[in-house]
C-alpha cells in the first residue's frame, strides 16, 4: 500500500528558523557589541548526551551563537554546579543556559533548573516559564511542545476548535504541549499509559500527539483516517544483527497509509527542538538588549 500521508519536515524548517536567526544576530550584532551566549552545562560521560551537546554547539556555531559550554567530571557536585549557575546568571555575555540531562544521580535535576535565572532558561522549563505558560504570558517557551507548535503553524494546520489527544504527561513535552494546544483553542485530552481504552481516545483525535518514549507504542488501529500526528518520540532501537537505529513512538508506515500528515523520525520534531533552543537564546539577548 503507497503511503498517503503528507510528511511534516522538521529539518527543513529547523534550516529555514536557522537562516532567520543568523540574519537577526548578524543585524544586531554589531549594534549590540556582542554574539548571543548559550551555555550547555554537561555532567559525566554519557555518550547521547555528548552527542547531543555537540549538535547544539554545532547549530550554535552555525548561526552565530557563542557556545560557552562547560563539561564536568561525572563525580562533580551539586554544590559546584550551583556555584557556575549562579555565575552564569551574572554574567552578560550569557542569554542561555540549560543542563544536559540525565544527571548522575547523585545530582539533583529540579533543585539545578530552579537556581537558572527564568530569562535565561534556555529550555523553558522553569517554574516561572510554565507558570507563565499556564497563565497565557509570554516567556521562554519548553523547546520540545514550541517546536511542535512552529511545525503546525509552517503546514497551516488549523488547531481551533480540533480535538487534541496528546499521549504522556511529562513535564518536558506531555503537560506544556497540552497548554500549549489550549491556547491555540484546541480541545485537549492528555491520556498516558494507566489510561484505559487509550485506543478509542486516540482514535476520536484529529491531532495526535505521541510522546510516550516507547518505541512504536502509536499503531494504525489507533488513529483516525485523515488525523495529524506527531511523533515526539527518539528511541535508539537494536535489530538482532545489532544494527541501531532511531525509530519513534508511533508505527511509521502502517500510519501513513491513515494519516493526513505525519512527522517522520528522525528529520521530525528533533531539530524543531534545537530551533527552539536557539530561538530560546536569541528572545532572552534581545530581551536584554531592549530589542
Amino acid at each position: 500500500m503507497k503511503q498517503t500521508a503528507k510528511i511534516l519536515d522538521g529539518k527543513a524548517l529547523a534550516d529555514k528558523i536557522q537562516q532567520e536567526l543568523s540574519e537577526t544576530i548578524a543585524k544586531l550584532q554589531g549594534k549590540i557589541g556582542r554574539s548571543p551566549g548559550l551555555a550547555v552545562l554537561m555532567v559525566g560521560d554519557n555518550p547521547a548526551s555528548a552527542a547531543y551537546v555537540r549538535n547544539k554547539e554545532k547549530s550554535c556555531a552555525k548561526v552565530g551563537i557563542t557556545s560557552f559550554g562547560k563539561h564536568f567530571p561525572t563525580q562533580t557536585s551539586q554544590t559546584e554546579l550551583e556555584e557556575v549557575i549562579a555565575q552564569l546568571n551574572e554574567d552578560d555575555q550569557v542569554d542561555g543556559i540549560l543542563v544536559q540531562l540525565p544527571l548522575p544521580n547523585h545530582l539533583d535535576a529540579v533543585s539545578l533548573l530552579h537556581q537558572i535565572a527564568p530569562d535565561k532558561d534556555a529550555d523553558g522549563l522553569h517554574p516561572v516559564n510554565l507558570g507563565r505558560l499556564v497563565r497565557g504570558e509570554t516567556g521562554l517557551r519548553s523547546c520540545t511542545p514550541a517546536g511542535v507548535m512552529r511545525l503546525l503553524a509552517e503546514y497551516k494546520i488549523p488547531l481551533q476548535g480540533k480535538k487534541a489527544v496528546v499521549v504522556g504527561r511529562s513535564i518536558l513535552v506531555g503537560k506544556p504541549m497540552a497548554l500549549m494546544l489550549l491556547e491555540a483553542n484546541a480541545t485537549v485530552t492528555i491520556a498516558h499509559s494507566k489510561t484505559q481504552d487509550l485506543q478509542d481516545i486516540t482514535k476520536d483525535a484529529d491531532i495526535l500527539i505521541a510522546a510516550t518514549g516507547i518505541p512504536g507504542m502509536i499503531n494504525a488501529q489507533m488513529v483516525k483516517p485523515g488525523a495529524i500526528v506527531v511523533d515526539v518520540g527518539i528511541n535508539r532501537v537494536t535489530d538482532s544483527n545489532g544494527k541501531s537505529r532511531l525509530v519513534g513512538d508511533v508505527q511509521f508506515e502502517a500510519i501513513a497509509n491513515v494519516a493526513e500528515c505525519i512527522t517522520p523520525v528522525p528529520g521530525g520534531i528533533g531539530p524543531m527542538t534545537v530551533a527552539m533552543l536557539l530561538q530560546n537564546t536569541v528572545s532572552s539577548y534581545l530581551q536584554t538588549t531592549g530589542n
